[in-house]
């Protein structure tokens, strides 16, 4: 194992460099900024809006196969996972307490584009061969920017079918059978009864998929957010600190893995971009599925997820980690704790036991991930192989949730995934800022009063 895991890292580090290092997190920021000042920053003003088009009724002729609600609930399904709370420790750990800083400014520029992204996914939608509502980049880069892209869309689908099984899939039963096989759960249960659970859901489709997320997503969020408020206030008199050592060490250059200001910055950036996925194109594929008849309207509610997901409960677990400053803690081997391990100390040390809130988090976030992200991995093999391909995708998907639990070493997992989520990005931000034009005009079309 260890020989194929040095392979995998020799294979991987050349292109991870180049696909996942500066160039691209650069491209996601500059996207995003284009996007929100093009919009006039109107994301952050209408936030209320968008919660109030979530909860509005689909009307009865709307065309889509899930109502608004349970779009934005599929894609947090996707987004609510390791990355919330083993990310964003990974972040602290590697980039030091500044990190977070930098998660919440990619994460506001974030807003905009996975509204825009929304906006396409339901503009440039079609309907497939069984009658359901399919689209996401790779459709908006085919049909809105014309068939001579139709080479950008093919990539976006392969690399978004392949970054599936990294992100949404073997990232998440590892972390989970990483945790579990602390409290004595063998990897290898654990894969098997995560996999048997993803079977009985994914075989259903979208809809039992978004039926799944709407039950889950919505009660684990609170639950878990309610734990990190319940150890800050028995930490209050540390929140203050913990704020201002976020800020100070996202200007000072200070990484705790060592390294400068830029190691600070990177890490935020590429651990928020992970969290709420805005940029990956990710997302749209579920909101063009929702029931609506205006793009601009299910937009509104598409942005919800970005804030929900990185400045709301990313923020709950870092702050959580450093009231405790579990972030200093170390290891029987004697390094900082990174990961699961690091979020789990941090509760422990807030309240005595309460670590198992992480455990079930993780567990119940990574089971909805892998679900929402199966239907992302379906859609993006069906537009390049077609409806055959549906069944022996989804077996392969349940068998890697197996491989992936009891497989790999941190390090390389997180590496294959970013490097996954830097190809399937560039297809979609160059689609994003080629098409940004028919965003804003939507925008100044729509009529917000109505």
């Amino acid at each position: 194992m260890d020989g194929l895991e040095q392979a995998i890292k020799a294979v991987n580090g050349p292109i991870n460099s180049v696909v996942w290092g500066w160039p691209t997190v650069i491209l996601i920021a500059i996207t995003g900024i284009v996007l929100m000042i093009g919009l006039r920053f109107m994301p952050l003003q209408r936030l209320g809006y968008g919660v109030s088009m979530m909860f509005r009724p689909s009307e009865a002729g709307n065309d889509g196969e899930i109502t608004p609600f349970q779009a934005l609930m599929t894609s947090l399904s996707a987004t609510i996972g390791t990355g919330n709370i083993a990310g964003v420790a990974g972040a602290i750990a590697v980039g030091g307490p500044g990190a977070v800083f930098w998660m919440w400014v990619i994460a506001i520029f974030g807003i905009a584009t996975k509204y825009a992204e929304a906006v396409l996914a339901v503009q440039f939608r079609q309907t497939d061969a069984e009658g359901n509502h399919v689209g996401g980049p790779m459709y908006y880069i085919r049909n809105g920017l014309g068939s001579g892209w139709s080479w950008m869309a093919g990539f976006f689908a392969l690399f978004g079918m392949l970054a599936g099984f990294g992100i949404g899939n073997g990232v998440q039963a590892f972390e989970v059978s990483s945790a579990l096989s602390l409290v004595g759960v063998p990897k290898l249960v654990t894969g098997v009864v995560l996999a048997a659970l993803v079977f009985a859901v994914v075989i259903g489709g979208i809809r039992r998929i978004a039926q799944a997320a709407s039950a889950i997503v919505p009660l684990m969020s609170v639950l878990y957010v309610a734990a990190c408020l319940l150890v800050l206030l028995l930490n209050i008199g540390s929140v203050p600190e913990a704020f201002a050592t976020i800020f100070s060490n996202a200007l000072s250059g200070k990484a705790a893995a060592g390294g400068a200001l830029g190691q600070v910055v990177l890490m935020g950036f590429k651990r928020g971009i992970f969290s709420n996925e805005a940029g990956l194109g990710s997302a749209p594929i579920a909101h063009a599925a929702a029931k609506t008849d205006d793009p601009v309207r299910q937009g509104t509610v598409a942005m919800l997820g970005t804030f929900i997901d990185t400045l709301i409960i990313c923020t709950m677990t870092a702050l959580v980690i450093i009231t405790t400053k579990a972030n200093l803690f170390l290891n029987e081997a004697g390094d900082k704790l990174s990961g699961s391990d690091l979020s789990i100390a941090a509760f422990n040390a807030g309240i005595s036991g309460s670590g198992f809130v992480v455990t079930l988090g993780l567990v119940v976030f990574a089971f909805t991930t892998i679900l929402g992200w199966s239907f992302y991995g379906e859609r993006c093999t069906t537009y390049l192989f077609g409806e055959k391909a549906v069944l022996p995708f989804r077996l392969v998907w349940v068998a890697v949730v197996v491989i992936g639990a009891v497989a790999g070493d941190r390090g390389v997992v997180w590496s294959i995934a970013d490097t996954l989520n830097g190809l399937m990005a560039l297809p979609n931000l160059v689609a994003l800022l080629l098409l940004s034009g028919t965003v804003f005009q939507l925008t100044r079309d729509y009529k917000f009063g109505e």
